[in-house]
């Protein structure tokens, strides 16, 4: 087991002005993940799901508020801790998808690993594991021109998973799967952070994710509630 940081998210505020209308993105969040468990975001487009995963990975500053992991106020690192931070302790599945072309599928997941430092050989030795997790073992050496959406969104997060991240932060991870890729995945994110005593962020539409989920919480206009809304929940059902 390893982990033990809890994530504090302490009144963000993230505001955008969009020509003469202030956009309210995240308006006064607080959240606490604690080591562990799997928290669900659900939230119409737009709601600013997406720029709170952001806030919480530090690759957005906030207008106000903070974000905490342990001990450490991520909102306030320099820009090469932030770097550094979320290199070597953050598992973030990003929406896109962001592989590069003409590298195999091993090759793009080991991309994290490879920017910090590692050899190719070590890299591809820790990531491969994840591929195979992801169900992706056959088309480890297949490029992104020869995988599926849904191979392609399987790589990033085997990407994101290699090097055994403190804090999985995850984008719509399920977005261009299958029901039953769908449930794999959900379910290899709920047992890490089970396994490994990290907290995760989990946004979604996918209305399945809410049985894998210890919390399930609604972002509306930049405002934070517990559980799913009225509205939510009659889309999901």
């Amino acid at each position: 087991m390893s982990g033990g940081a809890g994530l504090e998210l302490r009144e963000l505020v993230k505001h955008y002005r969009s020509d003469a209308e202030i956009v309210r993105a995240v308006d006064g969040v607080s959240l606490t993940v604690a080591p562990g468990e799997l928290v669900a975001l659900y939230g119409p487009s737009g709601s600013g799901k997406t720029t709170l995963l952001l806030l919480t990975a530090g690759l957005l500053v906030p207008d106000s508020g903070s974000v905490w992991f342990g001990p450490r106020e991520v909102s306030s690192l320099a820009a090469s801790e932030g770097a550094r931070f979320r290199r070597r302790e953050v598992g973030f599945v990003f929406q896109s998808f962001h592989l590069m072309a003409g590298a195999t599928a091993l090759d793009n997941a080991a991309l994290k690993l490879l920017g910090d430092g590692w050899t190719l050989r070590d890299a591809r030795r820790v990531t491969r594991p994840w591929l195979e997790r992801v169900g992706l073992r056959d088309r480890a050496a297949h490029t992104p021109d020869r995988l599926s959406m849904g191979e392609r969104q399987r790589v990033a997060i085997a990407r994101a998973l290699a090097g055994e991240p403190h804090l999985l932060l995850a984008d719509e991870p399920t977005g261009s799967l299958d029901s039953k890729r769908g449930r794999e995945v959900l379910t290899l994110l709920r047992d890490l952070c089970r396994e490994r005593a990290i907290p995760g962020l989990l946004v979604t539409h996918d209305p399945q994710a809410r049985a894998f989920a210890d919390r399930v919480h609604t972002l509306r206009d930049g405002h934070l509630t517990e559980g799913l809304d009225a509205e939510l929940a009659m889309s999901l059902a």
